[in-house]
């Protein structure tokens, strides 16, 4: 089980040292049988809370057998729809594996870091929103800087904060997926492979 790992995004490789992590935690997962689901948490009504949003929608093209994605620009997953959301989930996958994805608040010298934990995330905790706990995988990127009046301090955070935050989410995630699932055409190539050689 992966220890919390605080990634300072400031440093270089940070796109290949997400993917080495994510790596071995879905590595894990897939040698039990797991379906993947990425749920990207936020909304993109407020820029600080726009994380998960933006991370799905870099992510869309990723979907494929064993991988799938709630969570996005135009369908985001939000404190109002959250628990219908892990409901449909549940009720469509049989012990899936989630990586929940969200932003989060933190002390000034955080901000633009990269929180990765295997544990569930909690969202919502900085607006004190009593939503349910969701994820076996947790990203959180941290946004801004918390403290009084979370509200306002979501509505102001930076547009680039948050952008390169998902950038570095969704491509560490994307190389991970590569490595451990395969690409799209993976499993097609091996199956008409192997009916070719018979």
């Amino acid at each position: 089980m992966l220890n919390k790992t605080v990634i300072d995004c400031s440093f270089p490789n940070v796109i290949s040292k997400m993917r080495d992590i994510l790596c071995k935690e879905i590595y894990s997962a897939m040698r039990k049988n797991r379906e993947i689901v990425i749920l990207c948490i936020g909304t993109d009504r407020s820029t600080g809370d726009s994380l998960g949003p933006l991370v799905g929608e870099k992510l869309k093209f990723l979907v494929r057998e064993k991988v799938h994605l709630y969570g996005d620009l135009k369908n985001p997953v939000h404190a109002k729809n959250l628990p219908d959301i892990i409901l449909q989930i549940n009720n469509t996958y049989e012990n899936p594996y989630v990586i929940a994805i969200d932003a989060c608040l933190g002390k000034l010298d955080n901000i633009g870091n990269i929180i990765i934990d295997s544990r569930p995330l909690r969202p919502g905790s900085a607006m004190n929103k009593d939503l349910p706990t969701i994820g076996d995988l947790s990203i959180t990127g941290i946004v801004n800087m918390c403290g009084a009046l979370e509200f306002m301090v979501l509505q102001n955070t930076r547009l680039y904060t948050v952008m390169k935050l998902a950038d570095y989410i969704s491509k560490g995630l994307y190389h991970s997926i590569l490595k451990t699932v395969g690409g799209k055409n993976h499993l097609i190539y091996k199956t008409e492979k192997i009916s070719k050689t018979n």
